[in-house]
Parts: C-alpha cells; sequence; structure tokens
C-alpha cells in the first residue's frame, strides 16, 4: 500500500502532509502533464548536430541534407564557433539564383548570428518549443557559451524530439 501511495505522490494525482496523510491534489491530468514537462531540459533530449564548416560548398550542404535527413545545418567557423544556419529554404534560393552551386560557399547564403534562435543547454525543452512555434522553425540548435563568448553547438533539439516526449508522457 505505501508503495503506491509514494507512486501516487510522486506523479502529483496525491498529497502527503504530515497529521493530515493522503489526499487527492483535484490537478487535472493535463495539468500534471504540464508540471511534469515544464521540468525537462533540452540537453537531456538532444539530438547530434548536423555541423558544417562555413567554407563547404552550397552542393555539398545538399547533399549533406539529405543524406543526414535533417531540415537544417548548422554552421560553424575554422575555430568551431556557431556562426549561422543553413535551412532548406536558403539552399533552394542558393541554387535557383544561377550562380555555380559547386564553388558558391555556404556562408554566402546562411542566416547569420544576430538573427539566429538557439537555446543553452541547460533551457527547458518547453521554452523551446515555444522558441520554434514562434520562429515557426523545425529545430533549434543547443548551444554551450565558450570562453571567448562566442557558442560551440552541442546538439539539437526538433519538433520529432518534442512530439517524443509528448507520447512518452502520455502512454505512462
Amino acid at each position: 500500500m505505501r508503495p503506491d501511495l509514494a507512486i501516487l505522490t510522486m506523479s502529483g494525482i496525491l498529497e502527503a502532509r504530515p497529521r493530515v496523510g493522503y489526499y487527492y491534489s483535484g490537478k487535472p491530468k493535463n495539468k500534471l502533464i504540464a508540471d511534469q514537462l515544464k521540468q525537462y531540459i533540452v540537453k537531456d533530449y538532444a539530438s547530434h548536430p548536423v555541423v558544417v564548416k562555413s567554407e563547404m560548398s552550397v552542393y555539398d550542404a545538399i547533399c549533406t541534407i539529405f543524406l543526414e535527413d535533417v531540415s537544417t545545418l548548422f554552421v560553424i567557423n575554422n575555430e568551431g564557433d556557431f556562426i549561422g544556419v543553413c535551412s532548406r529554404k536558403d539552399l533552394l534560393r542558393a541554387s535557383m539564383i544561377g550562380k555555380d552551386i559547386h564553388t558558391m560557399p555556404v556562408n554566402i547564403i546562411m542566416t547569420r548570428m544576430p538573427n539566429l534562435s538557439f537555446v543553452l543547454e541547460d533551457e527547458r525543452v518547453i521554452f523551446a518549443a515555444n522558441l520554434m512555434i514562434e520562429k515557426e522553425i523545425d529545430s533549434l540548435p543547443i548551444v554551450n557559451k565558450k570562453e571567448n563568448g562566442k557558442y560551440e553547438v552541442k546538439g539539437r533539439i526538433s519538433k520529432t524530439s518534442i512530439t517524443k516526449i509528448f507520447v512518452s508522457l502520455l502512454n505512462e
């Protein structure tokens, strides 16, 4: 009986107080799921980032985006600093302008730092989800601030990752 009460207390369905005992918390199930979701950190649900150098050709970037089956490439410089994002839309636009995509570097077409959205490793998943909805993007780089003030790409969180979290919560 006591282990059952402990599980119900940890899940938020019951609450416990000294000299009172166990009682029903009254929270609806969706509130319990929301409370649980607010505790998740992005670094725990990060997937492997697809990172390319800024000198890579647009043609090679197009090949990479299809081979890795991702929607966005994260661009770094020679020091490993995060400097931009190259999306499918950027690559499509570059291939349509008529220049040679075999020699054109990615850093010409990428979205640069002041216009980028990203999350730090210790941010909440719900913050990342809200940012993706607000900016209408499919994934976010998970970054870590380096000593020089620049950012290093550590992972990525996508709509698919967040959907997996929702499904696992609802299946519990």
